[in-house]
């Protein structure tokens, strides 16, 4: 094993971590504002919404070359997490 190589290939993960946090932080201020206009809990579910994402992802990552399996797990569970957020969160108007 090159431990130099191996070094350097992670410094440029955690490059790519730092603007996926950033991508985060955003994400996560329009979800917050998104649930501001929501009147009722159930609204926070959306699942035709949910499954069109899943389809646009696996679609895209087949496009791409990418495992599927790998990207709609990182989407699933990043829906969910905000999901859960959501309900957390939610305050009847």
């Amino acid at each position: 094993m090159d431990q130099k190589k191996l070094n350097k290939a992670r410094k440029k993960i955690d490059q790519i971590d730092k603007k996926i946090f950033y991508l985060i932080k955003k994400r996560t201020n329009i979800v917050k504002y998104m649930l501001s206009l929501k009147q009722y809990k159930k609204q926070i579910i959306d699942r035709k919404r949910i499954n069109i994402i899943i389809k646009n992802i696996k679609n895209n990552s087949i496009k791409n070359n990418i495992d599927p399996k790998i990207t709609v797990s990182i989407w699933k569970s990043m829906i969910w997490s905000y999901v859960r957020f959501q309900q957390k969160n939610f305050r009847k108007k």
